[in-house]
């Protein structure tokens, strides 16, 4: 089993995780008012941010901002272990959305790519595996627990140090603005007069190690164990989640099976203050039975931190369940669970707990759920009880390969065989979609990065018989170095401030490469997993320790799974295969 050996948050509220809990006790937020990036009033919002000070205290030489707080992050969390961070055994895995994206117009934006962003940062901790970045949308922080908690007891590593950050920027403010779903004014989860979301920036880290690993370690959390951990998708709609929470449900019910739902002490949800999805969430969470567990959400005082948001609420809901006091000792009877800031009343249809006051609690378990883009949905459920029986996973993470497409400029391959493209008048994409797609129109629509997965997965699955379509025990999980990097560019134009400042909601949900997941499933009704990792190259060893751990989630039987970049029309890469369990 897995444990949690240590911890830090960073945030405006405080460098430590102590000064962070204490702050949410005392009802602070960090959530404050800011002129916007275009200089119209109209465009002004709420986030919680480092201010100047903090920032120029926190700035690491030779590291960009977002760099800096995942550097100080992880140190402070590793000043309270002895983790051997030069071992083999060692992996540091980064949890984030955009990263640097702010320097996308600057001439060296190749070396500030979120994978070399993550060597970088590995570097200077001394850390020697390459490491591996996450970006599964908001979903990435619980999804980098899950994948860590995976990898560990696959035995790939020993130790793990997961570390989520995301830093405020014009790109994302622009295109949540653009999309209608930020709040003028602070956010008000689960509530009858919510209106939209604040986003925030922080840094978060956990140490996890499995026990025979980490015996002699001492920390505050050293007996939470995360017990399980899931993914699901909705497989509904890129942007907007279902409203009937299937996805959302079906990820609880996960990581909750077996579980007598009267144990649970607390639930802590994702609750961004938006309309569809804290409706979506309160529906979820009543069909999976958990209507009487009391639930709250922190957004009220950091806003959505992005990639940093899954770690850093589960570090929070941690401390506040045992106080911060020592789990090992069992120094306290109770803990609480901290007061949801900005609910009143309730505004939403699935019967929910939820209380704008700090509630008591005595038992020590809990389940985090977070929802994103793409349609995925992901849930991890902890534990700091002496009686926690380990969940007992299929270990057979062996599996096959059953069919494989590869498509490059220079052409395209099914099962090694060579296909004929006629691309003199289209570019070769297209000219695949009409010869061998052709009825799906939602094609033309898709960023470069989606149509190359699109077409790839079509080609694909299209040597099944028969076609495996709307079944919840098929994944997709992809890999590629260059993120989304063509589709950023592409939105970027849209937010030159000018005359010509109009951000594009379309083409700002595609600037998440997991988007191309969420399509595919989309298409083919996958119910799964769906996955993107960033990599600082194709390195195939870590990518079959991904798939194999993968199949600890017994419920998949097959992954579309695979490497695939664009960076441009003259470099693309598209290398799927479709294994079985």
């Amino acid at each position: 089993m897995v444990y949690c050996i240590a911890d830090n948050i960073l945030s405006p509220l405080g460098a430590t995780t102590a000064e962070n809990y204490e702050a949410l006790r005392a009802g602070r937020s960090a959530l404050t008012s800011y002129a916007s990036y275009s200089g119209r009033s109209e465009d002004d919002y709420v986030a919680s941010r480092f201010s100047d000070e903090q920032r120029e205290k926190l700035m690491v030489n030779g590291l960009t901002w977002f760099e800096s707080l995942c550097y100080h992050s992880v140190t402070e969390a590793m000043s309270h272990c002895a983790i051997d961070v030069a071992s083999p055994r060692t992996l540091l895995v980064v949890s984030t959305t955009k990263a640097n994206i702010d320097y996308l117009s600057a001439s060296d934006y190749a070396t500030l790519q979120p994978a070399e962003s993550a060597k970088r940062i590995a570097s200077l901790l001394g850390i020697t595996t390459p490491p591996l970045v996450v970006c599964n949308a908001c979903i990435s922080g619980v999804a980098a627990l899950v994948t860590a908690q995976r990898l560990l007891d696959c035995g790939s590593y020993d130790t793990a140090i997961v570390v989520g950050c995301d830093v405020i920027s014009h790109f994302v403010v622009s295109g949540f603005q653009s999309l209608k779903a930020m709040s003028p004014e602070a956010c008000r989860p689960f509530d009858i007069e919510r209106i939209g979301l604040n986003l925030g920036e922080a840094a978060a880290t956990m140490v996890l190690g499995q026990r025979a690993k980490v015996e002699g370690q001492r920390s505050k959390v050293e007996g939470w164990q995360i017990v399980r951990g899931g993914i699901r998708n909705d497989a509904y709609h890129i942007s907007s989640p279902s409203p009937k929470g299937e996805g959302c449900a079906s990820a609880i019910r996960y990581v909750t099976e077996g579980v007598d739902l009267q144990t649970l002490s607390a639930l802590n949800a994702h609750g961004t203050a938006t309309m569809y999805n804290d409706q979506m969430e309160s529906v979820a969470i009543a069909a999976a039975g958990l209507s009487d567990v009391p639930m709250n959400s922190l957004k009220g005082y950091y806003g959505h931190t992005l990639g940093a948001s899954g770690l850093l609420e589960t570090i929070v809901t941690m401390h506040s369940l045992t106080r911060g006091q020592s789990v090992a000792l069992h120094s306290v009877a109770q803990g609480e669970l901290l007061a949801t800031r900005g609910f009143s009343e309730i505004g939403v249809s699935g019967r929910i707990n939820i209380s704008a006051k700090p509630v008591n609690v005595s038992k020590q378990s809990f389940v985090k759920i977070i929802s994103g883009f793409g349609g995925c949905n992901a849930a991890i459920r902890l534990d700091a009880s002496s009686e926690v029986k380990e969940v007992k996973e299929d270990s057979n993470c062996n599996y096959s390969i059953a069919h494989s497409v590869r498509i490059t400029p220079q052409g395209a391959t099914i099962d090694g065989k060579q296909i004929d493209i006629d691309a003199e008048a289209d570019s070769m994409l297209t000219a695949l979609y009409k010869r061998y797609v052709g009825s799906y129109p939602k094609f033309y629509k898709m960023d470069r990065l989606s149509q190359l997965g699109f077409v790839a997965s079509e080609l694909l699955l299209n040597q099944e018989h028969p076609r495996l379509q709307q079944c919840a025990d098929r994944a997709v999980v992809l890999f590629n170095h260059s993120s989304s990097v063509w589709v950023d560019r592409e939105y970027a134009k849209s937010i030159t401030v000018g005359d010509d400042y109009f951000p594009s909601p379309s083409l700002f949900v595609y600037t998440l490469p997991n988007i191309v997941c969420g399509e595919i499933a989309v298409r083919n009704g996958y119910h799964a997993e769906t996955s993107f990792y960033i990599m600082p190259n194709k390195d195939k060893d870590m990518m079959h320790q991904v798939l194999a751990s993968t199949f600890l989630d017994e419920t998949i039987q097959s992954i579309l799974a695979g490497w695939i970049d664009f960076e441009d029309d003259q470099y693309f890469e598209a290398e799927l295969k479709l294994i079985k369990r």
